[in-house]
């Protein structure tokens, strides 16, 4: 785990920081053109930002997500894997899902060209 200042976990940090004010221009200023980002919320993917904004449009005027990068993780071949405390409300204000999940990003010349959602491994794993 790093947590240290680095140019992928500033990338990222500044892409986090940008959906959760809702600046969807500056989000996709930390993207390829040709980004592949899944749409956990419908399933599939979007590519491209045009195909992002369209996606985020349409989910921030069904829920509010937060999410608030807590680790990251480095891997080979220019990914990184975030473990990310998640909170999801409803457009009342409910909380619908508060839960931490991994986003696995693939990274190349600075910018972010794909984002998984995949699960975390438990501490009682193999228990």
């Amino acid at each position: 785990m790093s947590d240290q200042a680095s140019p992928d976990s500033d990338l990222l940090r500044a892409a986090y920081a940008a959906f959760n004010a809702r600046d969807i221009d500056a989000a996709l200023r930390t993207m390829a053109p040709d980004v592949e980002w899944p749409k956990a919320f419908k399933g599939g993917f979007a590519r491209g930002h045009e195909e992002v904004r369209a996606y985020w449009t349409e989910q921030w005027s069904e829920i509010d997500p937060h999410v608030e990068p807590t680790a990251f993780h480095p891997e080979a071949g220019g990914r990184v894997l975030v473990r990310v405390h998640q909170v999801v409300r409803d457009l009342a204000g409910s909380v619908v899902a508060d839960a931490h999940v991994g986003h696995r990003f693939t990274i190349a010349y600075g910018l972010i060209r794909s984002m998984d959602v995949c699960p975390l491994p438990s501490p009682d794993a193999g228990a």
